[in-house]
C-alpha cells in the first residue's frame, strides 16, 4: 500500500502492525493546563501532559473550514495521515496507525479526535474506498479532513472538510493540537512532557519555528517532584526526513549557546549578568541541521569545573540513576551521562571535556563517551574552560547509534582552527588499520577484583578478534626517561594549568567580577568554591601572552614526542598500540555524599591517582592531545550504605589511542558490537 512517505523503520513498524487494532476507547478529553509566556499552551489528555506550538505552528492551510470552527483558543488534537495509493483503504488507515502507536511514544489514540488524510502520490486525483469511510466511521473522529485530490461525495457520519496541503507546505505525518478559523487550519507541533525525575536537566527546550533559527525554554515544573519537564516531539515527524539525525533527541550542556536561550555555565551570577544567545554554538547548529532535536539543557559543574557533588551551590547535583541511586554524576558533564543512563526518551546528550568531564560522567553512568582528538570539533559560541585543551564529546547507549553520530558529526569543515590548539592540522581517516598492541598501564588492575575480571574478559576479547598482544606499559616510567628537552610531567602540568586558567578568567571570570561589581557597590559574585580562589587570588601581571604561548610551546613539544615515540602511526596501523587505564572507580561505588566514600575497601573517591602515576589517567589526552573514550563492559555487585541490599556498579574502561584515530576506534566499538562483545546499555538501575 501507499507508505512513500514513510521511512524504512516506519516501514517496518507498519508492517508488524497491520493487523486488527482494538475498537477505540473513549477519547481523553482535551484540557487546557496553561498558557506559556510565549503564546504556546499545555493541555492535557488523559494522564499525559502536552505542549503545543501554537505561537509558530508548523503548517497554516488555507480552506473553507466554517462548518469545523472552533472556539477561539480552543485546540483539537489531530492526525495527520499521508497515503500515496490512488485509493485508500481501511486496512491502510488502521495499518498507519498502528504504527504510530508501536513507533512512537508521543501519539496516542487521543489525537484522533481530528483526522487530515493527504494524498502525496503522483497521481491528482484519489479516493477512499468503502472500507476506509468504515474504519473512520469507526474511529468516530469529530473532524474529518481530507486534501482537495480526494474530491468524492462520501457517506460519512462525519463532516468533511476539504483543505489542500501544497507542496513545501511544512505538514508531516504525525499527532498535532489544531485551530481551526473559518479559512484555515494551522497545525501546531505537540510535545510530550516527560518528568525529568532524576533531576538531570536545568530546562527543557523546543524550537521556536520562528524562521530565526531560535529556541525557546519550557518553564515548567512538576510541583509535587520539583521536576523540570522536558519537551520531546513526535518521532513521526521525521520518519520521512532523510538526514542522518532525523529525530534524535539532543541533550546540550549549558555551556553551548543555543540562539534565543541564556547560556548560564551553572551559574545564576553569570546569568544574571549576560545576554541571551543571538546564535547558536556551529557544532550545535550542525546537529539541527543534520535533524536532531534539542529538548532541553543539562546540568554543569559551575563553569566547566571537576567540582564534587558536595561543592555544588548554585545548582542542586543531579542523580545518577545506577545502583541505589545515590552514586556520584562526576563533574562537569554530569547531567550528560546521567540523563542518558536516565531515560529511553533520550538517545544523545552533548558534553564538554577538558580534563575528564566526558570521560569520567561516562564511568559512573555506564555510558558510552569520548574525548575527542584536540581540535577535531570547533568550539566558537562554547564557555571555554583552556582554549588549548577544550574538547566536545557525545553519550550514547548504543554503539552503533553512537558511531552514526559521530561519523556525521565530526567532519573536517567542523575542525578547529590549529591556531587554538597550536598543534598540527588535524587528519582523521576512516582507517580499518587496527592497533597490534594494548598497553596495559600503571593505572590498572581496578579496585575491584570483580571487576578486574570483567577487563581481563574484554582484553581476552580484544585479543582474539584483533590479533593483539598485551603489554605491562609504565608511562610514568617512559616519560621520566625521556631527553632533557622534552617536557615532564611537573612542566606539563604546569602548562596546562596556565592554558586553564587564562583563558577561562579572561573571557568569564574577569567580565563577571567586573560586571558584578558595578552592579553591587564593589562586591565578589556569588560563585561556587571551586572557582572563587582562583579568580580572587588571579594575577594579572604573572599571567603574560608570553606565558601562554611559552605554555603553548611545551603542550605542542610535549604531543610531538608522544606521536612520535608512545603512541605513533604505522603503514598497518592509524594508532600501533592502545592504550588501557581506569577513569572511573575500578568497579567501587562512589557516593554524592563525601562521608560515605571514607572506605577504601568499599567504596572510591574520584580523581585518585594511584601511587607511582605521575598524572593521573585523565590528564594523558588533555596533556597529549589524544583521542580517549570511555567504554563500558560489565557490571559488579556492591553492598549499598544507602538501599541496605545488593545493587549494580557499572564497570568500563578508558581507551586512548593516538591523536587522529578517533574513527579507527569507533570502527573497533562496531566491530566487538557486532560480534556480541559491546551491548547496547540499558537505562535505570542496571546498566546491563
Amino acid at each position: 500500500m501507499g507508505i512513500l512517505n514513510f521511512g524504512p523503520r516506519a516501514v517496518a513498524l507498519l508492517l508488524c502492525a497491520w493487523p486488527t487494532l482494538a475498537a477505540p476507547a473513549k477519547r481523553a478529553a482535551w484540557k487546557h493546563l496553561q498558557t506559556t509566556q510565549y503564546g504556546d499552551v499545555t493541555f492535557g489528555l488523559g494522564n499525559l501532559t502536552y505542549l503545543a506550538n501554537v505561537q509558530h505552528p508548523k503548517a497554516v492551510l488555507g480552506g473553507d473550514c466554517s462548518a469545523a470552527v472552533t472556539q477561539q483558543g480552543s485546540l483539537v488534537p489531530f492526525t495527520v495521515i499521508f497515503a500515496e495509493d490512488e485509493t485508500v483503504t481501511g486496512d491502510y488507515l488502521k495499518g498507519v496507525i498502528a504504527s504510530y502507536l508501536e513507533g512512537d511514544d508521543v501519539f496516542s489514540e487521543d489525537f484522533l479526535e481530528g483526522l487530515y488524510i493527504v494524498h502525496n502520490g503522483t497521481s491528482s486525483k484519489a479516493s477512499l474506498d468503502s472500507s476506509a469511510l468504515g474504519y473512520i466511521s469507526g474511529l468516530a473522529p469529530k473532524h474529518l479532513f481530507l486534501d482537495t485530490a480526494y474530491d468524492g461525495k462520501y457517506s460519512t457520519d462525519v463532516q468533511v472538510t476539504y483543505v489542500a496541503a501544497p507542496s513545501g507546505s511544512g505538514i508531516t505525518a504525525g499527532p498535532y493540537a489544531a485551530s481551526i478559523s473559518a479559512t484555515s487550519v494551522a497545525f501546531g507541533s505537540v510535545y510530550r512532557l516527560y518528568r525529568d525525575s532524576y533531576r538531570d536537566f536545568l530546562y527543557g527546550t523546543y524550537e521556536s519555528n520562528d524562521g530565526e533559527g531560535s529556541f525557546t525554554p519550557v518553564e515548567i515544573f512538576q510541583s509535587r517532584f520539583w521536576d523540570p519537564m522536558i519537551p520531546v516531539p513526535s518521532r513521526i515527524y521525521s520518519w520521512g526526513d532523510p538526514r542522518p539525525f532525523a529525530g534524535h533527541r539532543v541533550a546540550i550542556k549549558d555551556l553551548f549557546d543555543m540562539k534565543g536561550l541564556i547560556t548560564s555555565g551553572g551559574s545564576q551570577a553569570w546569568a544574571e549578568i549576560t545576554e541571551v544567545a543571538n546564535e547558536t554554538a556551529p557544532c550545535v547548529q550542525r546537529i539541527v541541521d543534520l535533524g536532531g532535536v534539542l529538548v532541553g539543557k543539562y546540568k554543569l559543574a559551575q563553569f566547566a569545573s571537576g567540582a564534587n557533588p558536595w561543592q555544588w551551590q548554585d545548582e542542586h547535583y543531579p542523580f545518577n540513576p545506577r545502583g541505589d541511586g545515590w552514586l556520584t554524576c562526576s563533574a562537569s558533564s554530569s547531567g550528560g551521562g546521567c540523563s542518558i543512563a536516565a531515560y529511553d526518551w533520550l538517545d544523545f546528550a552533548i558534553g564538554s571535556d577538558t580534563g575528564s568531564s566526558m570521560r569520567r560522567p561516562a564511568a559512573v553512568s555506564g555510558t558510552y563517551g569520548n574525548r575527542p582528538s584536540q581540535g577535531l570539533m570547533t568550539l566558537d559560541r562554547v564557555m571555554p574552560l583552556g582554549a588549548a585543551t577544550d574538547t566536545t564529546g557525545v553519550f550514547s547507549r548504543n554503539v552503533h547509534d553512537w558511531v552514526h553520530f559521530a561519523k556525521h558529526w565530526y567532519v573536517p569543515e567542523m575542525h578547529q582552527d590549529p591556531s587554538i590548539t597550536g598543534l598540527t592540522p588535524l587528519e582523521v581517516p576512516n582507517s580499518y588499520g587496527f592497533p597490534k598492541r594494548i598497553l596495559y598501564t600503571e593505572y590498572l588492575p581496578l579496585n575491584n577484583p570483580a571487576a578486574e575480571e570483567v577487563l581481563q574478559v574484554f582484553i581476552r576479547n580484544l585479543t582474539a578478534i584483533f590479533g593483539m598482544t598485551v603489554e605491562n606499559f609504565n608511562l610514568t616510567a617512559v616519560v621520566a626517561n625521556t631527553p632533557d628537552e622534552i617536557p615532564k610531567y611537573r612542566d606539563l602540568d604546569n602548562a596546562t594549568n596556565i592554558l586553564d586558567s587564562m583563558t577561562q578568567y579572561q573571557v568569564v571570570g574577569k567580565p563577571l567580577i567586573d560586571a558584578w561589581a558595578d552592579r553591587y557597590d564593589g562586591r565578589f559574585p556569588p560563585i561556587d568554591p571551586a572557582r572563587r580562589p582562583g579568580w580572587r587570588s588571579y594575577n594579572e601581571s604573572y599571567y603574560t601572552e608570553e606565558l601562554y604561548n611559552a605554555s603553548l610551546s611545551a603542550k605542542r613539544a610535549a604531543v610531538d614526542w608522544f606521536e612520535s615515540e608512545v603512541l605513533y602511526s604505522t603503514p598497518e596501523s592509524c594508532s600501533e598500540s592502545i592504550m588501557l587505564y581506569d577513569i572511573g572507580t575500578g568497579g567501587l561505588p562512589s557516593y554524592r555524599e563525601e562521608s560515605m566514600n571514607n572506605n577504601p575497601n568499599d567504596t572510591s573517591f574520584l580523581a585518585v591517582t594511584p601511587p607511582g602515576a605521575g598524572i593521573s589517567g585523565a590528564s594523558i589526552c588533555p596533556v597529549y592531545g589524544c583521542v580517549d573514550m570511555t567504554i563500558p563492559i560489565g557490571q559488579v555487585p556492591y553492598m549499598s550504605n544507602i538501599t541496605f541490599v545488593k545493587e549494580m556498579v557499572p564497570v568500563t574502561v578508558s581507551v586512548v589511542a593516538k591523536r587522529g584515530c578517533d574513527f579507527m576506534l569507533w570502527n573497533m566499538w562496531e566491530k566487538l558490537a557486532d560480534e556480541g562483545v559491546l551491548q547496547t546499555i540499558k537505562t535505570g538501575r542496571t546498566a546491563f
